[in-house]
């Protein structure tokens, strides 16, 4: 099995994803001029813009239903990985895909506005939606949609369900076993009580976790802040191959560097649009903005602290392409959750495993219930001409036997098998996000015109040229800001409103 999964994988994950990876963002970013520095501080402001109604969820809903997928093991595992088979360089490449992929964030999160659909009350859309509406081929979306139910529903739960045991298990010495029942009885409860659940689940955590983890790391690095410049240059020095340690796998630096960023911030994976779609906004750009952000929060943020946490204390592995050892600064472990946990037990005795475990939970938990959003999403376009709720049944019960399998099985199976899932619907949604950027694009030009004017944007395709636009078409400008301020007198206040 483990031969099969790793043919596969040396087929999806060639050369040629990642030079498009890399290749595509490079282009988005030059195209719209950088608009991940140009209009960084308009990402800030409409990222609290608008509340949630009864049809959608609010811009910050819907940023941090996106970074609950996002923020995952990938933060903490993925980097350990990565820095393990790529050296000590292939941080550079994740921040180098992270940056770049802003623009990638940005394209495929305004189609998914542009082309999204109110199926059964809610505001659903994404790749699926954009493909079969905007390119007018619904084989190509229904193949999307499959190979997403399967990547998302099936394929990744396993792997965070595995880094959640692993960090249990070191740090508390839970047994799996036990861990997958409390998974499966935890994620039962979310994933049954529906969109808004999920969206409370998520405004409330992902945040949490967030700022916690990356103020931990800080303090890591304020401990050990007279070894920072030299990690900086570290880094950099072996990301372009001038270190001698690390020199020889350069082009691994790149490879796992450019997999773990793709797989950690998710740009141009199509896996954004599913949650980005469902924020009620006038304007689709408005959300396209507030989703280039989230990846800066990913990775240059989140990614970044875990691995200067562990080459700041030297509690990392780097191996070269034969297995033998490069550098080897912990021992008996493997590559994984176990490098953060040694890294801050060290530092923090009777803390510093605990708190990466608990990190690791809640980052990968928030992560399988995103899967569920992203999976429920496609199965919601399937049964668009023909209801078939068998199928929404059929995932739930698909997810929480993954979680349970994923949990008990071994880590290097589930990472490979992830692996397949991120990879085949990269190269799926970027090929359809380069066919359709120019609307992306346009909508852009238009939210600049109209707040160059003075105007809170709103968007009309007919003006632009965009067809199959159905949500939006024939709406008045009264119409759709009232559908962004969440029809004021219906709406729900978020839980930060509350407690405010």
């Amino acid at each position: 099995m483990n031969e099969i999964v790793a043919a596969i994988n040396g087929i999806i994950w060639s050369q040629a994803l990642i030079a498009l990876c890399l290749g595509v963002g490079l282009y988005f970013s030059l195209r719209s001029r950088f608009l991940q520095l140009r209009h960084f501080r308009e990402m800030i402001r409409l990222m609290f813009d608008g509340k949630s109604s009864d049809s959608g969820v609010s811009s910050f809903q819907a940023l941090t239903m996106t970074l609950a997928g996002r923020v995952g093991t990938g933060n903490i595992a993925g980097v350990a990985t990565a820095i393990t088979f790529g050296g000590p360089g292939a941080v550079f490449w994740m921040w180098t895909v992270a940056f770049l992929g802003a623009s990638s964030a940005f394209v495929e999160s305004t189609l998914g506005q542009v082309y999204k659909e109110k199926i059964d009350g809610q505001y659903r859309g994404g790749p699926a939606f954009y493909i079969e509406k905007g390119l007018g081929m619904k084989w190509y979306a229904w193949v999307f949609a499959i190979a997403t139910i399967i990547a998302t529903g099936l394929l990744l739960p396993g792997v965070q369900a595995n880094s959640i045991a692993s960090g249990l298990q070191n740090a508390l010495g839970i047994d799996p076993n036990v861990t997958a029942a409390g998974l499966a009885i935890m994620l039962g409860f979310i994933i049954f009580g529906g969109v808004k659940r999920i969206a409370s689940f998520a405004e409330i955590v992902v945040p949490f976790m967030a700022l916690g983890y990356i103020l931990v790391a800080c303090v890591v690095i304020a401990l050990n802040i007279g070894e920072l410049p030299n990690v900086i240059k570290l880094i950099i020095s072996n990301a372009f191959g001038q270190d001698a340690a690390f020199g020889a796998i350069l082009g691994l630096a790149i490879e796992w560097g450019v997999k773990r960023g793709v797989y950690s911030n998710e740009a141009g994976q199509g896996t954004g649009p599913h949650a980005s779609s469902a924020a009620a906004v006038s304007h689709p750009a408005k959300q396209g903005l507030v989703q280039g952000f989230s990846v800066y929060v990913d990775t240059l943020f989140v990614c970044s602290a875990t691995a200067f946490m562990l080459l700041i204390t030297g509690q990392y592995n780097v191996e070269g392409p034969d297995g033998s050892k490069m550098y080897e600064g912990i021992k008996g472990v493997a590559a994984g959750p176990g490098y953060a946990q040694t890294a801050l037990e060290n530092i923090m005795p009777g803390f510093g495993s605990i708190f990466v475990a608990v990190a690791l939970f809640f980052f990968a938990f928030t992560t399988i219930v995103a899967y569920y959003y992203i999976a429920e999403t496609n199965i919601a376009y399937i049964n668009r001409a023909t209801n078939r709720p068998w199928l929404r049944f059929l995932l739930k019960v698909g997810i929480l036997a993954a979680v349970v399998y994923g949990t008990v099985k071994t880590a290097d199976l589930a990472w490979a098998l992830g692996d397949i899932g991120v990879g085949l619907m990269a190269w799926l949604n970027i090929i359809a996000i380069i066919l359709l950027h120019k609307t992306a694009f346009a909508c852009l030009k238009d939210y600049e015109a109209q707040k160059a004017q003075g105007k809170d944007p709103v968007f009309h395709p007919e003006a632009l040229g965009i067809k199959n636009a159905d949500y939006w078409a024939g709406k008045s400008d009264k119409e759709l800001l009232a559908s962004s301020l969440n029809e004021l007198a219906n709406a729900e206040p978020t839980s930060a409103e509350k407690q405010t």
